[in-house]
């Protein structure tokens, strides 16, 4: 398939607006009728002549009319379909008119995911991106806002619940047992907004009172026998609701506000006005089912999609290249809400660490762009992490220079202006800058340019004039194609340390970077500070000082700031680590052994903080360190032998901590027990190192929740030993019921570091439970292997395995294959021997006769 490059510089107004459109879903056993009659009126601001292109793909047309009468393809002049069945073409139209499409879908068949298809009996819609066009042909584009309204009809024995977004205006029953809802939602919104849902699902009830009084429903749906695991959903959706009022002043619009699980997904939820639609893995928690890590990733998810209701419907994007304006704002939102639900500290480095691990891979590989690009062949391969997560970190770091209540200003000035728009990242920078009356505009180079900036730090201090001066020198690579980049704004937090441990008072402690060459100079500085230099990772950098393993070990003892302690204890053990692979010296170094034990004998500091700590990069951190001719065995056996060395010297004190924390206590998801669980589970991992299985196996006998017990399974399935086999056969006979729990089981093999792990992902593959169909599945065993296991998947054997799945997937759900293939991408850094085995597999894919244009993408790129 030949790809079409679309580009941000042709972007153009649509020639029509829909006033109205009303829908009619006949959901039939075989088929569904979609019927489409939509009110236009002409765009002023159009240059275009009185032409309409609406997108559809491939639909079965049953008839269109024009302002009530019939027209045809076959016989009509005005009308035509192109582009191989995607458009449909009229022309000559009046300034208003009303158009009505019947098309008949097949949502049975649709393993796409996209548009209307059938999950577990149940009907369920994702029109995002460009999900509504596999329906019915309309303006499929994010710029055409209209109001909605939506009958379903079905056969109510089969299909009990009707949904659609917005409020139900009337139901009731029709002949031959079927029944119809009808929906309306009064806030204009676009297409790929639009949801329904249909089938036997039960719901939890509660309700929310706004600070204005307004007392709104909340349900949850799902089937039957899973509505018991929907109460913490519930409560933190009520918290998100209560979050944004407080933090925002903003209020829910709906009488009425809809979440619905389902169990096949393409990807973790959707926004849909009044109707999210969730993957349940992301709504379903209960002590036994759900971790640590479940339980606050589902809070935050609930709050991701229910935060979008003003930052992304009712302001959304006007085109599809804006997408980070919705993302990586209510990204930055969800993050700012776990934060004040949890540890600040702790979310932070949990967040960076993911940008540094996998986000700064995505700018540094064959897939960088920016968080605006300018062009792409496929939207659906831009959900990406730099649209999401670096996204998130620019929109932080306006609140870095603006404060928190310059940001809300913004926010405000943003909503007032914008509420009911379809606008661009410049309109939110607009906001921003003119709320605060501050020149923002060089904000505009995060937008437009890919890639993380570097910046070089040096510092001089001069003991007779006592000036301490630090010199700042910003870049970014320059890929192939690229001009010459200009300077960012850089906000760097920064603090000076004393030779004594003491914070040095400064009139201000953020430096904001606008140059390619800037110093800063302080006075009356007595003797040479050691810098604790982008606090709180106040940039989405790459910030390189000369510090030696002394200062590491000084900053780790006595930096004031919890994100910059743990940084250099990361930091300190990133460059060992990297030592050990270069020159193959196995060593522990005394001062990183000192280091070490400081912060785990601290009891001062939280337990959650203290994990953070004391876990050791992963290999992919430290891959990308080494940058080039990386060998994945190598980084492994350096990274194993560190953490052996370590419970060699500590054995006595991870001990004393592990005992004091596996007390048999009543599960309970707060900060403390959340920190005591993460801190006793990473000490169990160091102890197996020395001690085997033994500890480990009664961890897991003995605990009462499913933190606990998973991280147990964690470890063992990483030892070759006879438990190892007792509590995975264990484990799936107590959960293969349940969908959700046993995906845990899939990816505990998935990511083990065994040599025969390759063969047992091949038999898992034909499992009875195993479903390539099911993108939860997929994501559990493949996506596992292929991005959290480097040391067994880069081998031929398994690049030959995950290209296969790759085209096998294509051919079932492309936009999965499309994210499965990504973790192929980076054949260039690796060894000469693996990358070239590498590029042969993903010559093979491109190769592939009929591959998809989203899988593509990627793989043209990648070559």
């Amino acid at each position: 398939m030949k790809n079409k490059t679309i580009y941000l510089k042709d972007y153009k107004v649509s020639s029509y607006f829909v006033e109205s459109i009303d829908l009619t879903y006949e959901l039939k056993k075989d088929y569904t009728l979609v019927t489409n009659e939509s009110k236009f009126y002409k765009n002023i601001n159009s240059k275009e002549d009185n032409i309409l292109k609406l997108n559809g793909n491939n639909l079965d047309i049953i008839g269109i009319f024009l302002d009530g009468k019939k027209i045809s393809i076959e016989i009509d002049s005005n009308i035509e379909l192109i582009e191989d069945n995607t458009i449909l073409f009229l022309n000559d139209l009046p300034d208003t008119f009303e158009l009505k499409i019947v098309t008949k879908i097949y949502p049975h068949k649709n393993t796409s995911l996209e548009g209307l298809y059938v999950s577990n009996g149940i009907y369920c819609t994702q029109c995002e991106p460009e999900g509504f066009r596999n329906m019915t042909y309309y303006l499929d584009r994010p710029d055409v806002l209209s109001v909605y309204s939506t009958k379903i009809i079905a056969d109510k024995q089969d299909n009990p619940v009707l949904l659609s977004n917005g409020n139900l205006i009337e139901s009731g029953d029709l002949e031959d047992g079927k029944h119809y809802a009808l929906w309306k939602d009064p806030f204009k919104k676009p297409s790929y907004l639009f949801a329904l849902v249909a089938g036997k699902l039960d719901y939890i009830e509660s309700s929310f009172t706004t600070f204005r009084g307004k007392e709104v429903t909340l349900r949850i749906f799902t089937e039957p026998h899973n509505i018991n695991r929907c109460d913490f959903a519930m409560a933190s959706l009520k918290r998100a609701m209560k979050w944004d009022e407080d933090r925002f002043g903003l209020e829910y619009d709906l009488d009425l506000f809809m979440i619905v699980a389902i169990d096949d997904f393409n990807s973790g939820a959707m926004e849909n006005k009044g109707l999210n639609i969730f993957n349940s893995a992301v709504v379903f928690a209960t002590p036994e089912t759900a971790t640590d890590k479940d339980y606050i990733y589902i809070e935050r998810v609930i709050g991701h999609e229910y935060f979008h209701n003003w930052t992304g419907d009712r302001v959304t994007c006007r085109d599809w290249f804006q997408l980070s304006l919705k993302e990586g704002l209510t990204v930055f939102r969800d993050s700012e809400f776990s934060a004040d639900m949890h540890s600040k500290s702790t979310k932070r480095i949990e967040d960076v660490r993911y940008l540094c691990n996998y986000q700064f891979r995505e700018d540094a590989s064959p897939m960088s762009h920016p968080i605006r690009p300018s062009f792409f062949e496929e939207i659906s391969n831009f959900y990406t992490l730099t649209v999401y997560e670096k996204g998130a970190e620019v929109v932080r770091m306006y609140q870095t220079i603006l404060g928190k209540s310059g940001f809300r200003k913004g926010m405000d000035l943003y909503f007032e202006r914008h509420d009911g728009q379809a606008v661009t990242t410049e309109d939110f920078l607009n906001a921003m800058q003119d709320a605060n009356n501050m020149n923002l505009s060089q904000f505009q180079t995060w937008y437009d340019q890919a890639g993380t900036p570097i910046v070089d730090v040096s510092s001089n201090f001069s003991a007779e004039k006592k000036i301490y001066t630090l010199t700042f020198k910003q870049s970014c690579p320059v890929r192939q194609g690229e001009k010459r980049k200009n300077p960012f704004i850089i906000p760097i937090k920064f603090g000076l340390i004393d030779s004594s441990g003491d914070e040095i008072k400064l009139e201000n402690d953020i430096i904001i970077l606008t140059k390619e060459e800037e110093k800063f100079e302080f006075n009356n500085i007595e003797n040479e500070p050691v810098p604790s230099l982008l606090r709180d990772f106040s940039a989405p950098i790459i910030l390189n000082y000369n510090y030696s393993f002394e200062k590491y070990s000084f900053l780790i003892e006595n930096d004031s700031n919890e994100f910059n302690r743990f940084n250099a204890m990361q930091n300190f053990s990133t460059e060992l680590l990297v030592n050990i692979v270069n020159s193959g010296v196995y060593e522990l170094n005394d001062l990183f052994k000192n280091s070490f034990k400081s912060i785990l004998i601290d009891d001062t500091i939280g337990n959650s903080f203290k994990a953070e700590c004391i876990t050791l990069p992963s290999e992919t951190l430290i891959a990308d360190k080494i940058g080039k001719n990386i060998n994945p065995q190598k980084i492994f056996e350096a990274r194993k032998y560190l953490i052996t060395s370590l419970i060699e010297e500590f054995e006595v004190e991870f001990l004393k901590i592990y005992d004091n924390l596996k007390k048999k206590i009543d599960y309970k998801i707060d900060s403390e027990d959340i920190g005591n669980r993460k801190l006793k589970n990473v000490c169990l991992e160091y102890i197996s190192f020395k001690n085997g299985p033994s500890n480990v196996y009664k961890a897991y006998l003995d605990s009462n929740n499913m933190t606990d017990s998973f991280s147990a399974l964690s470890i063992l399935s990483k030892i070759e030993c006879k438990e190892r086999d007792e509590v995975l056969d264990d484990f799936y006979n107590k959960w293969n019921f349940d969908p959700i729990t046993i995906d845990k089981w899939f990816s505990v093999q998935a990511t083990s570091p065994l040599e025969n792990t390759l063969d047992n992902i091949k038999k898992l593959s034909k499992h009875k439970l195993f479903d390539i169909t099911n993108p939860n599945k997929v994501r559990a065993l493949f996506n596992s292997f292929s991005m959290l296991n480097p040391v067994i998947f880069n081998k031929p054997e398994s690049y030959e395995f995950i290209a296969d799945k790759v085209l096998e997937l294509d051919k079932i759900n492309p936009a999965i294959a499309s994210r499965l293939v990504k973790n192929m991408i980076n054949w260039k850094k690796l060894e000469s021997n693996l990358g070239e085995k590498l590029r042969l597999q993903l010559l093979r894919i491109s190769n592939e006769p009929g591959l998809s244009g989203i899988v593509l993408e990627v793989v043209k790129k990648s070559l």
